[in-house]
């Protein structure tokens, strides 16, 4: 079982959270977190965020990582999106 969890924060508040399931074998590590940001971009009405280095970094060291400002095209109405790696099979 893969889960990713996502959470919206706005000035150290958690504003929305939802945890994302997948339980399909066939897909490797990096379809099953894109799949899952898909979702949570759905379930938030967000467009999808840019990758930076820094991201990239960041979620391979931690299995974690925030996207800002930055990393958004339109303008956001929080601080940061926050991903996070909760359970891998």
């Amino acid at each position: 079982m893969f889960r990713l969890w996502g959470k919206l924060f706005k000035d150290t508040h958690l504003l929305k959270d939802i945890v994302i399931v997948n339980d399909d074998n066939s897909l490797n590590r990096t379809k099953k977190i894109f799949n899952a940001i898909d979702d949570i971009c759905n379930q938030f009405d967000l467009s999808k965020p840019i990758w930076l280095d820094a991201n990239v970094s960041e979620f391979q060291c931690y299995s974690k990582t925030r996207f800002t400002q930055d990393n958004f095209i339109e303008q956001l109405d929080f601080d940061f999106l926050e991903i996070h790696v909760i359970e891998e099979d």
